[in-house]
């Protein structure tokens, strides 16, 4: 079986670690907007920097307790009795779930519903998630990873090729902006956003103000991290 083509579960419901919301999407394009999130459990990767590991780090982490099964059902009954401007799924890695994932965002485009799915780009969407617009974050050198591992160039092109992919880099130094440029240069990704690695407010800041200037000169966009501004990073917000 090629993992890069097929879903690593084949379970008929979601694999939850939280659901949280109405709150606002804190990053990318669509910042500010009423959202709910559906964070769905387990990833292929391993980021140093990963702010939610409980989400898939089962070393310090208890699945058990940490994880539940849904239906798309209660999801959707919350959906819409909250009515939010957008849903988003997020993870872990969603794209995990493929295959339990494509009928709830079916029904969520259906009801024209908008839905983002963040995902890392290395997983290969397939085309029943066609009303989703993909929230792609590549990973650098800074997230401790060899790039055999984070960087899979088909998943990147598929995406790019969607027309509904935006590329989202988290970047710790300005230093790391000419690794992005190779990557989008490589791979021809666009649109681009650059978002620092920040664990508070302060470091947010200060790291948005160092980089600024440098994504505007390459034609980039620069994301900030409202959840880390507003709530400090506090989990469910």
């Amino acid at each position: 079986m090629n993992l890069l083509l097929h879903p690593a579960f084949d379970e008929p419901d979601l694999r939850i670690s939280e659901v949280f919301g109405p709150t606002l999407q804190g990053e990318g394009p669509s910042c500010g907007q009423r959202a709910l999130f559906i964070r769905l459990a387990d990833c292929n990767l391993a980021c140093d920097w990963c702010d939610t590991p409980y989400s898939w780090r089962w070393s310090d982490h208890d699945r058990a307790e940490e994880t539940h099964l849904s239906g798309g059902d209660p999801l959707l009954a919350r959906i819409r009795a909250e009515q939010p401007a957008l849903v988003v799924i997020t993870g872990g890695e969603p794209l995990l779930q493929q295959f339990a994932v494509e009928p709830f965002v079916g029904t969520l485009t259906e009801e024209q519903i908008p839905v983002e799915i963040e995902t890392n780009g290395t997983r290969i969407p397939g085309p029943l998630l066609g009303g989703a617009r993909f929230n792609v974050s590549p990973k650098l050198a800074n997230s401790g990873m060899k790039r055999e591992r984070r960087i899979v160039p088909k998943a990147l092109r598929v995406l790019n090729r969607t027309g509904r992919a935006v590329f989202k880099f988290v970047v710790e130094a300005p230093e790391e902006l000419d690794e992005v440029e190779a990557l989008t240069d490589e791979f021809d990704l666009h649109p681009v956003w650059i978002m620092p690695q920040a664990a508070n407010r302060e470091e947010l800041l200060t790291r948005q103000a160092e980089i600024a200037d440098e994504v505007i000169a390459r034609g980039w966009n620069l994301s900030t991290r409202m959840q880390t501004l507003l709530w400090g990073g506090e989990r469910g917000r």
